[in-house]
């Protein structure tokens, strides 16, 4: 039984990136490392390109399902605008895995409103935590053999960090009891590849 007593994770993005399932996933994990989980999901709009945010809390002090405002210790973005958006839950100690393909929304392709520049959202995220990872999921999914695994990039982004207190086996094991048929490799290979892109990036700065 994991003797953590407060994991605070925030997962957003937007309608059809599978930010759900990603948290499904990271829950499954946890339980099979004996963490006590609490979870929520909040639907901006239920289709396809619609703000998503869900909501993970793991350890034996955590009770609510919501994370506080200035409480998250993770935050996984899939898309750059909604990591801008959810900036309140950050703190310096903050580990943030930043997509930064944007999703344009059909208000900006309208000429409604403007997107943000990827940079700016990067340079902004950089002031506020001292653990920022920008990816682009997208690219490695496809190498993977389908974009729709970006999702799963991102988690092995963040389990290579080697701040997650989730072993590497009980995330895999995950994938494979919540995704069926020929995905499951996908999305195993798009883990794998988002794992070690992380571990480079990292040991190149040391």
């Amino acid at each position: 039984m994991s003797e953590v007593k407060e994991l605070n994770i925030v997962l957003t993005g937007v309608g059809g990136q599978g930010t759900i399932a990603m948290s499904e996933v990271l829950g499954i994990a946890a339980v099979i490392d004996g963490f006590k989980v609490r979870g929520s999901e909040v639907l901006g709009m239920a289709q396809r390109g619609g703000a998503v945010i869900t909501f993970l809390r793991l350890g034996k002090d955590v009770y609510g399902p919501m994370v506080p405002e200035g409480k998250a210790d993770v935050m996984i973005a899939l898309e750059p605008s909604e990591a801008l958006r959810n900036l309140r839950f950050l703190t310096k100690n903050t580990i943030v895995v930043v997509g930064t393909r944007p999703i344009v929304p059909p208000s900006v392709s309208l000429g409604l409103s403007k997107y943000p520049n990827v940079d700016d959202v990067l340079k902004k995220l950089k002031e506020l935590s001292d653990f920022v990872v920008p990816i682009d999921p997208y690219k490695l999914a496809s190498e993977a053999g389908d974009a729709i695994a970006a999702n799963m990039v991102m988690l092995g982004a963040l389990a290579g960090t080697g701040k997650l207190p989730i072993k590497v086996e009980s995330l895999k094991q995950a994938i494979k009891e919540r995704f069926k048929g020929k995905i499951v490799e996908v999305n195993l290979k798009a883990f794998d590849l988002g794992y070690n892109y992380v571990k480079q990036a990292l040991a190149s700065i040391k």
